[in-house]
C-alpha cells in the first residue's frame, strides 16, 4: 500500500503533517484518531514509514461480487484484522484480543475511539471498550491523532474523491501506566477514554459532542425519515386538494 496506493495519494492529495518525531522508530504504540472519513484508513499509514495494523468490519473482506472481492484483496494485502460487528459484546472482545496481538509483536495498532464516522464532523463520545482496555492491558503508549478535512475529500457515500490537501496532526504519547492492572475498572476506562478524547479534540479543533456517533446517526435517521414522512403527507394533502379543486371546477362547468 505504501509503494503504491501511499505514493499516489501523496503526491495528489499532498497531506500536510505536523508531529511526525511522536510517533515511535520502533516498539508499539496506539495510535487513537478521530474518524471523518472512509479515507483516513489510508492517509494515516501512507504518511508514515511504519506499518500501522487497524480493525475492519468483517464484510469488506465477505462482500460478494468483482467489488468485493477485490476489496477483501486489499484489506488482507495491507493486514487488516476483520471484526465481525453482528454481537456487540462479541465484536468489542475480538477487537480487544486483535489490538492486544498486534501491540504484542511491537507493531502499531491503530484504533478509532468513536466507533464509527462522524456523521456531520463534529467529535463523537469515545467508547471506553477497545482503546483502554488494550492500552492497560499491555501498557503501550496512546497516541492522539487528528485527521483533518478527510470528510470533504470523500465524505459517507462518495466514491470519487475530491482533490484537496488533507491534514494530519499527531500529538504527544499519552502514558496511562499508573492504571496498570485496572482493566476491568469502569470508571478509569472512562477517565482513560475521556483523556484521549479530549487531546484528539485540542488537535482537530472538532466540536466535541457528549454522546455516541452511533446513537448521532439514529438521530440523524429518524429526523431524517420523519421528514419524508412530512413530505409525503404534505405532497399527498396538495395533490388532494387540487383533486377536490379539480372536482368543483368540473361541476361548476357542468352546471353552466
Amino acid at each position: 500500500m505504501k509503494f503504491s496506493i501511499g505514493g499516489s495519494l501523496k503526491l495528489a492529495f499532498r497531506p500536510w503533517v505536523e508531529g511526525l518525531e511522536n510517533i515511535p522508530a520502533e516498539g508499539p504504540a496506539i495510535l487513537a484518531s478521530n474518524h471523518l472519513s472512509f479515507s483516513d484508513s489510508f492517509f494515516l499509514p501512507a504518511v508514515l514509514d511504519r506499518k500501522v495494523t487497524f480493525i475492519a468490519k468483517a464484510e469488506y473482506f465477505t462482500s460478494p461480487g468483482v467489488k468485493g472481492k477485490l476489496t477483501a484483496a486489499f484489506f488482507k494485502g495491507v493486514g487488516q484484522l476483520p471484526v465481525d460487528r453482528s454481537g456487540a459484546r462479541g465484536a468489542g472482545e475480538a477487537a480487544i484480543k486483535s489490538g492486544i496481538e498486534v501491540i504484542e509483536r511491537g507493531e502499531l495498532f491503530g484504533i478509532y475511539p468513536e466507533g464509527t464516522r462522524s456523521p456531520d464532523g463534529r467529535l463523537y463520545r469515545g467508547k471506553p471498550g477497545g482503546l483502554a482496555r488494550v492500552a492497560l492491558a499491555t501498557g503501550a503508549p496512546v497516541i492522539p491523532v487528528a485527521m483533518i478535512d478527510t470528510e470533504k475529500i470523500q465524505p459517507p457515500g462518495k466514491v470519487v474523491p475530491k482533490l484537496m490537501r488533507p491534514g494530519i496532526r499527531i500529538g504527544k504519547p499519552l502514558d496511562f501506566s499508573r492504571y496498570h492492572g485496572m482493566d476491568g475498572d469502569r470508571f478509569i476506562l472512562r477517565s482513560v477514554t475521556d483523556e484521549v478524547m479530549y487531546e484528539i479534540m485540542k488537535l482537530s479543533g472538532q466540536e466535541y459532542v457528549d454522546i455516541y456517533a452511533t446513537a448521532a446517526k439514529r438521530q440523524i435517521a429518524d429526523a431524517d425519515k420523519a421528514a419524508k414522512a412530512e413530505k409525503a403527507e404534505s405532497e399527498k394533502a396538495e395533490k388532494a386538494a387540487r383533486a377536490e379543486a379539480e372536482k368543483a371546477a368540473q361541476a361548476d362547468r357542468t352546471a353552466e
